[in-house]
């Protein structure tokens, strides 16, 4: 039997709903690229207590090549493991899903197995595929367990996805959520008129996975018409490869967000932070060399913070680009106010051991 949403526990639906920041959870390596799960737990604990409302794992930013080594169940099984023994707190939990039907069902029925509550299912597996071909697979995989839609930029693999397809997506009954990562303003436009249109905005809670421009997706109300009557929907949330690191900052920036867009104007200040994360990320995700150092990028904040003890990934050719060492550092000096780096290193010693006794130091950076 395949798990339904309403079979989510109520207080994690709950958080889904409400919107959260969601971290896409890295992998921890050594330097024989060996699992170092000893820091994958530490990144687990540091994730929960910066505030983080659910976990993303065995996504984009974890590597999808865990999957060719072995590495798929482990890793999800440690952070689940992790979490629970780590806080009472009710946290929403999404596994990545990829390739072709039958992978995406077996890993749907995985992560379900380990305790998942959904599943963030990528299309990039899918290339040449037809709109029925593709409803046909998401079909298949959301009677396994919940799914979250997931549209992934074309420079890192996903593929272009019409309106028409999210509005048909939008009306499968077990899906819960579509994370939007497409880096383009019109494709977004088009998630959020499926969603209207399919007259799935109240099962369907959307978050932010455009680490390029964070801060408007948060503040912005979309309303288009349905019918002969206007619909507002909001981006609620994030499920961010760019929250894997300077989380607790991050959280507190979306709950700047939702207050400030639950009034009547968002202030200045804030529409300029938008810029600012913008920047950050461009350091981050190395958009200078498309892309190329995205997943080091985040490595590298989480090594110069002690979480991590070097930057490897499962793949040797991947690594930093020339130069993106020199901005991270620019912008971690430019913008101090959007790292978490103080909290990191007063809580650092904790999280590495697994040690409750010690108190949580709740220093902003």
């Amino acid at each position: 039997m395949g798990l339904h949403w309403s079979d989510i526990p109520v207080d994690a639906l709950s958080v889904l709903r409400k919107g959260v920041a969601i971290p896409a959870h890295p992998l921890a390596l050594r330097a024989d690229r060996s699992f170092d799960i000893e820091r994958q737990r530490a990144l687990t604990r540091y994730y929960i207590d910066a505030g983080a409302g659910g976990l993303a794992v065995g996504v984009h930013t974890t590597q999808f090549a865990i999957r060719d080594v072995g590495l798929y169940e482990p890793v999800l099984e440690a952070a689940l493991e992790t979490a629970s023994a780590w806080t009472d707190r009710p946290l929403i939990r999404i596994a990545g899903l990829v390739g072709r039907t039958d992978q995406a069902v077996r890993e749907a029925g995985v992560a379900r197995g380990i305790g998942y509550h959904a599943g963030l299912l990528s299309l990039a597996a899918m290339k040449g595929a037809s709109e029925d071909e593709l409803i046909a697979h998401c079909t298949r995989v959301a009677a396994e367990i919940p799914v979250v839609g997931f549209y992934l930029q074309p420079s890192v693999g996903g593929i272009r996805l019409s309106f028409d397809f999210w509005r048909r997506f939008s009306a499968i009954d077990n899906v819960v959520a579509i994370k939007m990562a497409p880096f383009n303003r019109y494709a977004t436009l088009d998630v959020v008129r499926g969603v209207i249109a399919a007259g799935a905005a109240d099962r369907v809670t959307l978050y932010t996975g455009n680490d390029d421009h964070i801060v408007a997706d948060l503040v912005t109300p979309y309303r288009l018409p349905r019918g002969d009557a206007p619909v507002t929907l909001r981006i609620k949330g994030g499920l961010l490869g760019h929250w894997s690191v300077w989380l607790k900052a991050a959280v507190a920036l979306l709950e700047r967000c939702q207050v400030e867009a639950a009034k009547p104007s968002v202030s200045a200040d804030l529409l300029a932070l938008d810029s600012q994360v913008t920047d950050c990320n461009a350091a981050l995700f190395d958009v200078a060399h498309n892309f190329h150092g995205c997943i080091a990028g985040c490595h590298e904040i989480l090594r110069r913070q002690g979480l991590l003890e070097g930057i490897w990934c499962l793949d040797p050719q991947e690594g930093l680009s020339p130069g993106q060492a020199a901005e991270l550092t620019r912008v971690q000096r430019a913008y101090p106010h959007l790292t978490d780096d103080g909290f990191v290193a007063a809580n650092l010693d904790r999280w590495l051991s697994g040690d409750h006794r010690t108190a949580l130091k709740d220093i902003a950076a």
